[in-house]
């Protein structure tokens, strides 16, 4: 296994700065209705009509590979390196059997680059041995490779192959919360409540739909609530509301004790006034 809200929001865009990475948003405590629950994602798929992965791919090999470098590192980052591995090792036989050395230096900016050259090496060598080179089509199988854990598998599963899988990142796992469409507690609990909503023709493309929302607009720590499509239907634009207004007072306060306090000291440090002399009778 791998390691691996206008109402509200135009208060909030006038002073989006005053909360800053140390201001945690609470996810809501209870879910929406399942009615609400489907219009929110209605309305985020009307936002995202062409939702699909950023990762440049080929085939199902080239789409795993760069989804196993892809933990803990961007896209963008894993886009830059997977020319350059694929140009000298463009096969799962040829990565298979590629020394770990070499390979560590290609994927050296994914970061975690010993695990994932080693995890990559040996995830290419078992489709090259046991699956006459092409990647398997079922969960178990794919589960079953070096690096490859439920997530990973899923992304293969619905992009690559067109299948009803929703993967669960840490962008799927923040929006789904945040809009009430879970409470749970593991990417699976998330996975298996937001499957429950969706239709299973349209499975697939909800991972997207979530991690482009949560890229654009639901971001962490602070969402940019003024421009959410959903924000009228969302839990959690109250409680950035709240947040704001909770962090506004306490700047408030915070400045005006710092000017009582500058106040106190200038009278401290002034001079004393001098005091006439009194002059004596001749």
């Amino acid at each position: 296994m791998s390691p691996g809200s206008r109402r509200v929001g135009n208060l909030i865009a006038t002073n989006a700065a005053a909360l800053n990475a140390r201001a945690a948003i609470p996810f809501p405590k209870r879910r929406v209705s399942r009615t609400i629950a489907l219009r929110e994602l209605e309305l985020l798929e009307a936002a995202y009509p062409l939702a699909a992965t950023a990762l440049e791919y080929t085939s199902p090999f080239t789409l795993l590979i760069a989804v196993i470098l892809s933990a803990q590192c961007t896209d963008a980052r894993v886009n830059q390196t997977t020319p350059h591995l694929f140009a000298a090792y463009p096969t799962p036989e040829t990565l298979g059997s590629a020394q770990q050395s070499n390979v560590e230096q290609v994927v050296k900016s994914c970061g975690f680059f010993r695990m994932k050259a080693k995890n990559i090496i040996a995830a290419a060598h078992a489709i090259a041995t046991r699956y006459g080179g092409e990647v398997p089509r079922e969960r178990e199988a794919l589960q079953a490779l070096p690096g490859v854990g439920r997530k990973t598998a899923n992304v293969v599963l619905s992009v690559a192959f067109e299948e009803a899988a929703l993967a669960v990142d840490t962008h799927v796992f923040r929006v789904a919360h945040r809009l009430g469409l879970t409470l749970g507690k593991t990417p699976r609990d998330v996975e298996d409540d937001v499957s429950q909503l969706v239709p299973r023709e349209k499975l697939r493309h909800a991972h997207h739909w979530l991690i482009l929302h949560g890229r654009a607009i639901c971001k962490a720590p602070v969402p940019l609530c003024e421009r959410c499509p959903v924000n009228e239907l969302c839990p959690t634009a109250p409680l950035v509301a709240r947040a704001h207004e909770t962090r506004l007072k306490k700047a408030r306060l915070k400045k005006a004790r710092l000017k009582k306090a500058g106040s106190g000291q200038a009278r401290q440090g002034a001079p004393d006034a001098a005091i006439p002399r009194r002059r004596r009778s001749p």
